[in-house]
């Protein structure tokens, strides 16, 4: 039972790094896809990076599989 409890938690780590990962990707490019070639300085305003409005359902995931993961250490600490 515990294996499972390994695995589980080790791909619910991977699965959300994963769409994290994913969903900056096909958001585009980060500098708002005009390429200006006086200055590599990105325009002023807010960057479309990174969000949590967004990325709450990777980060939901990747914490769920670390208790998974944390608990599983735990009972193998406790028992010896």
């Amino acid at each position: 039972m515990m294996i499972i409890i390994t695995w589980v938690g080790t791909i619910l780590v991977i699965a959300g790094v994963v769409y994290s990962a994913g969903q900056v990707l096909w958001r585009g490019p980060l500098s708002g896809g005009r390429r200006q070639a006086t200055t590599l300085e990105p325009p002023r305003g807010r960057a479309r990076s990174l969000g949590l409005g967004r990325e709450w359902p990777g980060l939901a995931l990747i914490g769920l599989g670390a208790i998974l993961l944390l608990a599983r250490a735990a009972v193998l600490f406790m028992s010896g």
